[in-house]
């Protein structure tokens, strides 16, 4: 994602109350950039599924929301970020069932395909951080 951040916001994701101020601030920024009822269910969604894995299994972290502006193009990022025991196996993390947390296995899966872009990097031992974006249409 080669964009620029403009008006980045920290928001903290170590509850589920911030699970759900997390939501709302998604909400508040995709209407702000107009976004559809439909664009805007799909990001608060992803933001949802990704904000619970921080807090489920990363134990916490943070998420970074970002106002993104690629030539004429606008779109909102945000980018997840824990320090917890990192995901050994990504290929199979973003297969749909795949769970370690007794969950439906359908997190990563499914906030990777109601993104426009999706990117995933962990380490064992070190961490995870996932980065979506989605953009307007013209």
């Amino acid at each position: 994602m080669s964009n620029i951040d403009v008006d980045a916001v920290v928001l903290p994701v170590r509850s589920d109350e911030d699970v759900v101020r997390l939501r709302q601030s998604v909400r508040e920024q995709m209407i702000a950039a107009g976004f559809s009822l439909i664009d805007q269910t799909k990001m608060i969604t992803a933001a949802s599924e990704l904000a619970r894995n921080t807090l489920r299994y990363g134990g916490g972290g943070e998420a970074h929301m970002q106002k993104l502006l690629n030539g004429a193009r606008k779109g909102v990022g945000l980018t997840f970020i824990d320090h917890g025991p990192g995901i050994p196996d990504i290929p199979r993390a973003l297969t749909d069932g795949y769970t370690t947390g007794g969950g439906m296995g359908l997190g990563l899966s499914g906030a990777k395909r109601l993104a426009d872009e999706f990117e995933l990097e962990s380490a064992p031992g070190q961490g995870t951080t996932v980065r979506i974006c989605k953009w307007k249409p013209y």
